[in-house]
């Protein structure tokens, strides 16, 4: 395959993914793919898939039919010489999974660790990489989410806004090409949501990063999304821009959602 074609391959791109918990369906064969550079709100109801299919792209999920590509790589499975798909040990797919960031609802630092020891934790144990050569760039980012003063504050002494720009300045430190949001503002306080919006915002438009947000945020889709998709019991209804999608849908389903939410 020549350069230009890899330099054109998606970021990430699902094909024909299904997903089972036991006998419970929860993903139905479901296609997407995400440009690179790219950012992409999902949105839909509460039990929708949002935020299972989210997790079967870092393989947290492990998929039950289809496939799953990031950067052109094969994600959880490389293919045998037969064409059958082989699951990849778990060290292997744990090593896949540092190439793709992820912002969780409720934050995920570790309690006893400061600000700093938290977003540089992940390259030092991870990636081996020294403390003297990430602690810079880690106060780089620790400053660029508004938090140059955070340094050495413990979690317990972080409000909720605080605690997740941590964990996005955390995601950062890998220097990943991708980052996958998963609702990182349901559990703010309305008043804590702007300031964590901004930072994704300014993320967004500081390119090179692709980003895949599961959100509730109709505003933030508006203004920051190049592209929107609405997802319904486990299948993609509906997907374009944000005015195609949040301005003009087609489907009464997202007309619905959409009145429910929007008023």
């Amino acid at each position: 395959m020549r350069g230009d074609d890899v330099a054109q391959e998606p970021m990430v791109e699902l094909v024909g993914v299904s997903k089972h918990f036991g006998h419970h369906q929860v993903l139905y064969d479901v296609d997407l793919t995400v440009q690179r550079g790219e950012t992409l709100c999902v949105i839909g109801p509460s039990g929708s898939g949002k935020s299972t299919m989210l997790r079967c792209i870092n393989h947290l999920e492990v998929i039950s039919a289809g496939q799953v590509r990031v950067d052109g790589n094969l994600i959880g499975y490389r293919l045998r010489p037969d064409g059958r798909l082989h699951e990849l040990h778990h060290r292997r797919a744990a090593e896949q999974r540092l190439g793709i960031g992820m912002v969780f609802q409720h934050f995920n630092l570790f309690p006893h660790m400061t600000a700093l020891e938290n977003v540089t934790l992940g390259p030092i144990k991870a990636k081996g990489v020294k403390r003297s050569v990430i602690e810079p760039y880690a106060c780089e980012l620790l400053q660029r989410v508004g938090l140059g003063d955070k340094f050495d504050a413990y979690p317990s002494q972080l409000s909720g806004g605080q605690q997740q720009r941590v964990a996005i300045a955390r995601a950062m430190a890998m220097r990943p090409p991708l980052i996958l949001f998963d609702e990182p503002t349901s559990a703010l306080d309305p008043e804590l949501v702007g300031e964590v919006l901004d930072v994704m915002k300014d993320l967004a438009r500081t390119g090179g990063i692709t980003l895949i947000v599961v959100t509730h945020e109709m505003g933030f889709a508006r203004e920051v999304a190049d592209s929107v998709v609405f997802m319904d019991a486990g299948r993609i209804i509906e997907d374009g821009t944000p005015a195609e999608v949040l301005g003009n849908p087609q489907h009464e389903r997202t007309r619905a959602f959409l009145a429910a939410v929007l008023h």
